[in-house]
């Protein structure tokens, strides 16, 4: 099984799309810097899952993430941020 998730940086208002077959070890990696030149190590402050969707193959989960990237599923991510269940 492979995944499709959102983590967002609320200190610095930054929202991160990728794609993973465990969840629990890459949100691990991002909040310990570990990918020393990536996008999520440039800021500070916690990342927290926003999103997540189940793929069958990574085929699927890589389509569904360009998808998510787009214009409109930026869009999509960006109104579970100010949807009332995201701000528990």
């Amino acid at each position: 099984m492979f995944y499709v998730y959102s983590i967002y940086n609320k200190k610095h208002c930054k929202i991160y799309i990728g794609q993973t077959d465990n969840l629990d070890q890459r949100i691990k990696l991002h909040n310990d810097k570990e990918f020393r030149n990536s996008y999520t190590a440039k800021f500070d402050g916690e990342w927290v899952f926003l999103y997540k969707e189940e793929c069958e193959t990574r085929q699927a989960a890589l389509i569904r993430e360009r998808q998510l990237k787009s214009y409109r599923g930026r869009q999509f991510i960006k109104n579970l941020i100010h949807s009332p269940v995201a701000q528990r």
